[in-house]
């Protein structure tokens, strides 16, 4: 009884603005929850370590949600092999991701297996590196 209270609550709390508007409420982006994605970090060359993500991509309104749920392996797949292609890992520090190479992948590799204008971003849930490493030292120019 009490979580079908607590239930209708919620509805009338989220209904109630789009009831008070009098207008049609813009339909809401939907979303592609990905399972865990172990990227690569390639140091010189070399595998050094992997970082976990975990993503949400975020749809355009007019897409299929359901169609492309069914493609989230897919996705998956395509981000893991771009990361073997260009490492996604920041160069000063191997434990974080570069946010610009990230989104750069993802919309470019959601484009070729959804369609593009179907994937418009992403949320970042959780970047964990398996362990981490020591930022590279940087090299000094000599004193003269």
């Amino acid at each position: 009884m009490r979580r079908l209270l607590a239930a209708l609550l919620l509805v009338s709390l989220v209904a109630g603005p789009a009831f008070a508007s009098g207008g049609e409420e813009k339909k809401p982006s939907s979303t592609v929850l990905m399972s865990p994605v172990a990227l690569p970090v390639i140091v010189d060359g070399r595998l050094a370590n992997y970082i976990y993500i975990t993503l949400r991509l975020q749809l355009a309104p007019k897409a299929d949600s359901a169609k492309l749920r069914e493609k989230e392996p897919f996705f998956r797949d395509a981000l893991l092999r771009a990361a073997y292609r260009t490492p996604l890992h920041r160069p000063d520090d191997p434990n974080a991701l570069d946010p610009v190479k990230l989104r750069a992948a993802i919309l470019r590799e959601s484009a070729a297996i959804a369609g593009p204008g179907q994937v418009v971003g992403y949320q970042l849930l959780r970047a964990q590196p398996q362990r981490y490493l020591p930022k590279p030292k940087t090299s000094k120019p000599p004193k003269a």
